[in-house]
Parts: C-alpha cells; sequence; structure tokens
C-alpha cells in the first residue's frame, strides 16, 4: 500500500513539473522537461548507470557501517553507564560539526575514492541511529527493572533480555530516520571530491549548464532514498513484532521474566 502511495506522489509531481514546463516555456538550461531528463537516460545509460552504482555502493556500505556502529555505541554506553558518560558528549560534539566542514577534511585524509564517501555516509547515518536507540535502551519502564531486581538476573542479562528488547522499536525508528539520510552523505563527499558517482556528475553538468544531466542524476538519487526507506521498513518490519498494538505484549513480557528467572 506504501509503495502505491509513493508512485501516485511521483506521478503527481511528474504532472506538475510538465504543467509548470507547458505554462511557463522556461529556457531548457534553467528548467528542463521530464521527457528531455527522460532522453538522457536513453542518449547514455552506460555513463549513468555506471555513476549511479559508484554512489549506490557508497551509499549501502555508509549505512550498513553506520548502523552498526550506532547500535553498538547505544549498547555500549547502556551496558557500561560510567564509559558512557565519557563517549557520548564526545558523540554529540562530533555530530555537531557541520558536514560541509567534515567533508573536505575527510576527503585529504583518505583520498578521492570510496572511502571518504562512505565516512562521510556512516557519520551522517550514525548519529540517528545511536541517538535513538541509547533513547530507547534508557527508557525501560521502572517497574519492570524493578522487578527484575528481584531476580539473579545480572545487569547485561536485564539488558540484554529486557532494555534491548523493548528498545527495539526505538532502533527501528532511528533506522527510518537515518535510511533516507544515507544518499546525503555519499553526495556530499563526491562534491568535495571525487572521480565518479552521481555527486561528481551533477557537479560537471551544473559547470557545463547540462541540466537535464544534472536532473537526470538527481532523479536517480531520489529513487535511491525512496527504495532506502521502503528496504528499512521491509527489513525492520519483523525486528520488534511486541512493538505492534495487536501483539500481546505482557505476554511476551512473562516469557521475559521466566527466562529471567531461569
Amino acid at each position: 500500500m506504501r509503495f502505491r502511495q509513493t508512485g501516485y506522489a511521483l506521478l503527481l509531481l511528474l504532472a506538475a513539473w510538465q504543467a509548470v514546463v507547458s505554462l511557463l516555456s522556461p529556457p531548457r538550461y534553467i528548467l528542463p522537461s521530464p521527457v528531455a531528463v527522460a532522453m538522457t537516460y536513453v542518449r547514455q545509460p552506460q555513463f549513468l548507470l555506471h555513476h549511479a552504482l559508484i554512489t549506490a555502493g557508497e551509499i549501502l556500505f555508509g549505512l550498513v557501517i553506520g548502523s552498526g556502529l550506532g547500535a553498538l555505541t547505544a549498547l555500549s554506553v547502556a551496558a557500561f553507564p560510567r564509559a558512557g558518560r565519557l563517549v557520548w558528549p564526545l558523540v554529540v560534539v562530533l555530530q555537531a560539526f557541520p558536514v560541509f566542514v567534515l567533508a573536505p577534511v575527510l576527503v585529504i585524509w583518505l583520498g578521492f575514492g570510496m572511502a571518504s564517501k562512505v565516512a562521510m555516509t556512516v557519520i551522517i547515518i550514525f548519529f540517528p541511529v545511536a541517538s535513538a536507540f541509547a533513547d530507547g535502551l534508557s527508557r525501560t519502564d521502572q517497574t519492570l527493572l524493578d522487578a527484575a531486581a528481584l531476580t539473579p538476573a545480572s545487569h547485561i542479562q536485564i539488558l540484554r533480555h529486557i532494555r534491548l528488547p523493548l528498545a527495539l522499536p526505538a532502533l527501528v525508528s532511528g533506522l527510518r530516520v537515518a535510511a533516507p539520510l544515507a544518499p546525503l552523505g555519499a553526495i556530499v563527499g563526491e562534491w568535495v571530491g571525487a572521480a565518479g558517482g552521481l555527486g561528481f556528475v551533477m557537479v560537471q553538468a551544473n559547470a557545463r549548464m547540462q541540466t537535464d544531466m544534472l536532473f537526470a542524476a538527481m532523479v536517480i538519487l531520489a529513487l535511491f532514498t525512496v527504495l532506502l526507506r521502503l528496504a528499512v521498513d521491509r527489513l525492520t518490519a519483523g525486528l520488534a513484532p511486541w512493538a505492534r498494538e495487536d501483539t500481546d505484549t505482557p505476554r511476551h513480557l512473562g516469557l521475559l521474566s521466566r527466562k529471567l528467572a531461569a
């Protein structure tokens, strides 16, 4: 259903775009028509596919690594609160730097290849995932924690069997926020310095006033963003089934309590 709604929204956007071009007749270098952009795919399919695959690789690697590091950091902060008081302020300070400030430094350190773009994506993805997951881990119902304290369960067991499962919906929310941001990291890195990718194509097309090529790259990037969000929704649908309204949450918590007491 969501995929169908996304399709309708895209069709509406295309119709509005064509209407503006038909009514105002702007110069092609200012706003090309959807047909002119579509013809770019026909004229240079291999060129666009090559650069799209470069950006897709950067996005996927950055998304996986950034999500993993974010989730691991949140778990570490919850498992070792004293160390977390030292680590978390450093994470906040890192996130406070604008991405355009970090991108040139990463290119200098890691070069013009994929590594600097993946690192840029990791930085953008990391904080939403880590922040949402850490917030979920810190908001466990105190009643449950008090009940678990009456069992022989250790701090790590309580984290694993109670706090972690109940925080998974927050992790899912963080992933859903982070996924559409992943292309931004790769593109910013490519804008600063790259030998390939959609960001590289956009910079070159802008310099040459090839607005149809610029829009063609933008459309592919928008498609990546939509597909990433849909993929994350699909992959995380079963990650926290007890968070759904039709699930017997008390029954699930009862199973966890018996597991802790065992």
